[in-house]
């Protein structure tokens, strides 16, 4: 099964400016994002840039990229513009890895494209695992998702779900008691479904929550959801975030 990584990335960043470019023992970030992916099983790793500045980066690391418009709302517009350049369609599977996640396991990305390519009744999947710190259970945020029988996600929201109504959420997750799940930010795409992606009314859901993907179930589709046995390695969102994934970095090539 091949499957190709998509990699938005945007320059501005309120938090971190110039975060796809910001370096990290000696490579942009964007760069480490992408030859991280690329220890997947994907065949083509590629990053949807809004800026020059990033394809210049990439292209002087052997990345391949292509240059998106700025003005996209959200990484899914983004992305559904890289999958037309790239004549991505159809059944072609695609996997949104973010662009501020330079340690992401590989492996979670092919369970991502795995999760997906094993389910014809959904157009899209992401990953999840299991959350027992009630400090982090009651964050908005951190996302939550719920699922079906199926390993289909039901909803996603910031608030604490699913909440027992008549007794306190178990401290640690314990089969059948409905084990609080936080969604994982990596997303699985049939090529076909995010080229129709940014047609899509946004939902109500959608806004209230400020989760793009509640636009999906709201249209009726399903997502599929790897339940991983533990949480990833976190994002680089804050300059404090930069400083710790360089020194676990320059700790790897000490």
């Amino acid at each position: 099964m091949g499957f190709t990584v998509l990699i938005p990335a945007r320059l501005a960043s309120t938090r971190l400016p110039d975060k796809p470019l910001a370096d990290l023992c000696g490579l942009p970030m964007v760069v480490r994002v992408a030859r991280q992916a690329a220890r997947s099983a994907a065949s083509r790793v590629v990053v949807a840039a809004d800026h020059a500045r990033i394809v210049e980066a990439c292209r002087a690391h052997g990345v391949e990229v292509v240059l998106t418009r700025h003005d996209h709302a959200t990484g899914s517009d983004r992305l559904a513009e890289a999958c037309e350049q790239l004549g991505l369609q159809g059944d072609d599977l695609i996997v949104n890895v973010q662009g501020d996640e330079p340690l992401i396991d590989p492996a979670l990305i092919d369970a991502c494209a795995d999760q997906l390519a094993s389910r014809t009744d959904c157009v899209m999947s992401t990953a999840a695992h299991p959350l027992d710190e009630a400090s982090l259970f009651a964050n908005p945020n951190v996302v939550k998702v719920v699922l079906d029988a199926a390993g289909r996600a039901l909803y996603f929201s910031r608030a604490p779900i699913p909440w027992w109504r008549d007794a306190p959420a178990p401290a640690t997750p314990a089969e059948g008691l409905g084990v609080p799940l936080r969604h994982i930010g990596i997303y699985g795409y049939r090529a076909g479904f995010l080229r129709r992606y940014p047609s899509l009314p946004a939902s109500p859901l959608e806004a209230v929550e400020s989760l793009e993907q509640l636009r999906v179930l709201w249209h009726g589709e399903r997502i599929a959801v790897f339940v991983a046995p533990e949480a990833p390695g976190a994002g680089v969102d804050t300059p404090e975030d930069l400083e710790r994934v360089r020194a676990l970095l320059a700790r790897a090539q000490a």
